[in-house]
């Protein structure tokens, strides 16, 4: 039977950025496709793939105005929305790539201080007055992105449609989902790209491994 693999997106762009640096979406998309089939490849096991699914969410598309300078942004028309549209759709190209989108809770959005100048405001080595546009950002959490990774492992597991299961992703979200899985006969493999992971996650799946570059920084991310 064949192996299926999950990409928690927003988790796999960050830690992709920090080993690889910037690259286009187009590069991006191939790469990530590279580290599926290199886990489809594995030492002297050699799997067929069922399907690659990719979770993700559209870009933010809401206008709101910079604390610091009261200046409008539009972040449909930025630069981040603008990789992301098409990064998602040189997923949409590739053969067996499902792209799975949530949604971006919008109104539930705020404006935060980075974390290095909030250190640097909380260690009075700066003022308010001292933060530039460029030190705040807008947070906004995304939403179903979790459920659909849920569902889709209930789904496969429950039909019988692959005997593998590898998700690569970085929290403990997955647990409820992994155990299900794992009750179904189903290998459970996570993928957390290098990151760290908590001890007690090692009880709820039946293999660890990290097939893309290793950074050359040992570091949580």
């Amino acid at each position: 039977m064949p192996t299926a693999i999950l990409i928690d997106g927003d988790f796999f762009l960050k830690r992709h950025r920090f080993i690889y640096g910037t690259m286009k979406p187009s590069e991006i998309a191939q790469s990530m496709h590279k580290m599926c089939l290199d886990h489809l490849n594995w030492k002297d096991d050699r799997r067929e793939l069922y399907r690659i699914f990719f979770y993700d969410c559209p870009p933010l598309s809401k206008k709101a105005h910079n604390p610091l300078t009261k200046e409008a942004i539009d972040f449909s028309r930025t630069h981040v929305a603008a990789f992301r549209l098409e990064l998602h759709n040189e997923l949409r190209k590739l053969r067996k790539v499902a792209l799975r989108l949530g949604y971006l809770n919008e109104w539930s959005g705020y404006w935060a201080i980075t974390p290095e100048k909030t250190k640097e405001l909380l260690d009075h080595k700066i003022s308010i007055n001292d933060l530039k546009p460029e030190d705040v950002h807008y947070e906004v959490r995304q939403k179903g992105v979790d459920m659909r990774i849920g569902l889709d492992i209930a789904s496969m597991a429950y039909k019988k449609q692959v005997d593998q299961i590898i998700l690569v992703a970085g929290d403990s979200d997955f647990v409820p989902a992994a155990k299900l899985a794992r009750r179904e006969g189903i290998d459970f493999i996570l993928d957390p790209m290098w990151s760290h992971i908590r001890d007690d996650l090692f009880e709820h799946i039946d293999g660890l491994r990290s097939v893309c570059q290793k950074p050359k920084r040992d570091t949580i991310k």
